[in-house]
């Protein structure tokens, strides 16, 4: 990498260093790069970038996912992250992410990103109170489960009910016992499959008197001996002690109640990526996702990286998503090396 860039946070407008004051506010610089949220891809993302010494601003995010961290904060035990094999808690990892970014020289601000502007360049960050410019810009906002938002929900989400079976399935609590999945669309349906290697026996609920999954996902669901499919099936709440113990569910049609005796519930409806920001700001597809160009985390936007769940509708791990992480800084810092090469030409 250019020397230039290096020891500059400013490659472009150097003249920008020339104050002490300016030293001191963070708004008062040209970021290289500033990185918009602090899951498993924002904090691999600001490592790389760190580790390259392109002092990376990290606007960590607070309201819209609830805490800074990503969804990994709701989680518990993590079992599935390489480098602990006795498993981790969700908010100790991403606690680890975050001093190991801050240690590489990324710089942290816990605010949310309210408004951005990629029409010009530099591009315009605004958060809470901070106006910031950057050459390049990473975006790691992620995505949200959707929740059926059930009574008792909050009392026993990660105590029963979750929105990821290959995050969770594998757990003690879901080891043995009959489980429960709602929705009747491709991800149902391969939750479904998947939980059947842990579960005696897996439920699914479904709404309508349909699946909406593939005819292949839904041959595979419907002769799976392990898998039982309720039709015109809404869960109402769930109830149990200290964990989950069944699921109390109306009939769509007669309106009638029944309980379903399962050890757990998961979600399987879909998920909404974090990105009112960048509506007519990047090419975002039909369900809201940023389009990455190709096997990069390029977007329609010279200088602007997508990276982790709000680009990925598929994996939604944390594994994949700090892959893309470190595949945004590595391309992001390419870009800035040959932007500054051609002005120097």
């Amino acid at each position: 990498m250019s020397d230039a860039i290096a020891k500059s946070s400013t490659p472009f407008s150097p003249q920008a260093e020339s104050s002490s004051s300016a030293q001191n506010d963070p708004d008062s610089l040209i970021r290289n790069v500033v990185i918009i949220g602090s899951g498993p891809a924002g904090h691999t993302a600001a490592i790389y970038a760190g580790r390259a010494n392109l002092q990376p601003l990290v606007f960590e995010g607070f309201q819209k996912g609830g805490i800074p961290g990503g969804q990994l904060m709701t989680t518990t035990e993590v079992e599935n992250f390489p480098g602990f094999p006795s498993g981790v808690m969700g908010g100790q990892l991403m606690a680890q992410m975050k001093e190991q970014s801050v240690n590489c020289g990324a710089e942290l601000i816990m605010e949310d990103v309210v408004s951005v502007d990629f029409r010009d360049r530099p591009f315009t960050i605004q958060s809470t109170s901070h106006t910031v410019k950057a050459h390049s810009v990473i975006i790691a906002t992620g995505a949200i489960a959707k929740r059926l938002n059930l009574p008792s929900e909050t009392k026993y989400w990660n105590r029963g009910i979750s929105a990821c079976a290959v995050c969770d399935g594998a757990a003690p609590i879901f080891r043995g016992v009959e489980l429960a999945v709602v929705g009747g669309g491709d991800t149902a349906a391969e939750e479904a499959i998947f939980l059947t290697r842990y579960g005696s026996k897996v439920h699914v609920l479904v709404r309508s008197d349909r699946l909406r999954a593939s005819k292949v996902m839904q041959d595979r669901l419907l002769s799976h001996p392990k898998i039982m499919v309720h039709w015109h099936s809404l869960p109402i709440d769930v109830y149990g002690e200290e964990i989950v113990q069944g699921i109390k569910i109306r009939d769509a049609i007669t309106n009638e109640e029944r309980d379903l005796a399962v050890g757990g519930l998961f979600y399987a409806i879909g998920h909404t990526p974090n990105t009112d920001l960048f509506v007519g700001q990047i090419d975002l597809d039909e369900n809201g996702y940023i389009i990455t160009k190709g096997k990069s985390t390029a977007t329609n936007v010279e200088g602007i990286y997508a990276c982790g769940d709000v680009q990925d509708h598929e994996y939604r791990q944390a594994i994949t998503a700090a892959g893309t992480g470190c595949m945004a800084a590595l391309e992001a810092e390419r870009w800035l090396s040959a932007k500054l090469a051609s002005l120097l030409q």
